[in-house]
């Protein structure tokens, strides 16, 4: 079992930025992706960013459009992390954000389902 804990968010003024982290540990995740997703209150869950974490030196990575050009993800394979930029954030990018790892049958984002999550780490932009 895959164990995800994030870290990271706060609150910060529009136009402003915040770096998510997410930490791996437990068994080995042996799957190919890793992602974001954010829940907004009441809205459903939704998909932020991927990003492939099984080929050494690079792999694909997939934004939703409403976060293109704003938010990057990236990973560190060695210390088991993936991490997320945000940037020039918005009010509507208040959620609870979570980092989720690949799982079959897993909720759908970008063609890739996850179904590993995180507890969540909360961003406020006012």
């Amino acid at each position: 079992h895959v164990q995800l804990v994030e870290s990271g968010g706060g609150s910060e003024q529009a136009g402003g930025s915040l770096r998510l982290s997410c930490q791996a540990s437990g068994n080995t995740y042996s799957g190919q992706y890793m992602a974001w997703f954010r829940q907004a209150p009441g809205k459903d869950r939704e998909g932020v960013a991927y990003i492939q974490v099984d080929r050494p030196g690079g792999g694909q990575v997939y934004y939703a459009d409403s976060v293109k050009g704003r938010f990057t993800i990236s990973r560190d394979n060695l210390r088991n992390t993936v991490a997320l930029q945000v940037s020039s954030l918005k009010p509507d990018d208040t959620a609870m954000y979570y980092c989720a790892a690949g799982q079959n049958g897993g909720t759908l984002f970008g063609g890739v389902r996850f179904g590993y999550w995180g507890q969540g780490t909360q961003v406020t932009v006012s």
